[in-house]
């Protein structure tokens, strides 16, 4: 299996502060580079969440892969040693463009949502998912390079709208994910032109509407969410049930108009309107 990717290169290193380490990130380039994204994920998914992964046949074991993998561009960060050099794969992201998403058959955000309404943007629109850091490297520092490399990626392709889905664990049974849609669609849910529709709902008591807006009922955005939110992301409409993963997943969308002035530069390179090349 081949991986469809972009020209390979390094993003400058990030270096957060003294004795923080160094992370460089890049796009895979090769067949190795993929595994190590596959194994990430593994642990991350199956080992660390509990989700049932149902590979292709011939996986192999250890390897959260899917058919979508072959035609994605995969996003890796590692942590730099000076004197022993790269470590270990610490965070990934796979990122699906309009063209690559055709030759798939569709957004893997397709077999959650029905993204009819998105139609008119799809041929602007990148994918993001699988998104994932190991457990001993959550920080800021490793979103950020991720993200850098991301905003990078959209100028280059001259794309200017993402979409993707944000996943909420299941261990209370959908409480905090229902009652997180209930708060923020009051805040941050598309115009109605643009909401999309879960394949599969999770269930949402009514009873919990009334309570959304009691800062007690009210459970905080898990930090990457949050992170989208602040940077200008909206919801598309309500949560899908994952079942495999065992997570309720908000549809998110964030178009390059609506990026907050203070990310827009750190991200895309510009100061204001969309970056150069693109446009709504």
């Amino acid at each position: 299996m081949q991986t469809e990717t972009i020209a390979a290169r390094a993003f400058p290193i990030h270096r957060p502060a003294a004795h923080a380490p160094v992370l460089e990130t890049r796009w895979a380039d090769c067949e190795e580079d993929l595994r190590d994204a596959q194994r990430l994920r593994f642990r991350v998914f199956a080992q660390e969440m509990g989700a049932h992964l149902v590979p292709p046949e011939g996986t192999p074991p250890g390897l959260d892969a899917d058919r979508f993998d072959p035609f994605c561009d995969h996003l890796l960060v590692r942590a730099i040693d000076p004197e022993h050099g790269p470590g270990p794969l610490i965070g990934t992201y796979r990122v699906l463009t309009p063209d690559a998403a055709r030759r798939a058959g569709g957004f893997y955000t397709d077999t959650e949502f029905d993204l009819t309404p998105l139609m008119p943007l799809r041929g602007r629109a990148l994918e993001l998912g699988r998104s994932c850091v190991d457990a001993e490297w959550r920080s800021g520092s490793v979103i950020m390079a991720l993200w850098t490399a991301l905003g990078a990626y959209m100028v280059e392709h001259r794309l200017d709208t993402m979409i993707g889905c944000a996943s909420i664990g299941m261990e209370d049974h959908g409480l905090a994910a229902a009652r997180l849609w209930h708060r923020l669609c009051r805040t941050h849910l598309v115009e109605q032109r643009w909401r999309v529709e879960p394949r599969i709902a999770l269930p949402l008591d009514t009873d919990l509407e009334a309570d959304a807006g009691s800062d007690a009922a009210a459970p905080a955005a898990p930090p990457l969410i949050k992170g989208y939110l602040r940077c200008g992301a909206r919801l598309l409409g309500p949560p899908a049930l994952d079942a495999a993963f065992n997570t309720a997943d908000l549809p998110l969308m964030l178009r390059l108009d609506d990026v907050a002035p203070r990310y827009r530069q750190h991200f895309f390179g510009v100061s204001s309107g969309v970056p150069c090349g693109v446009s709504t």
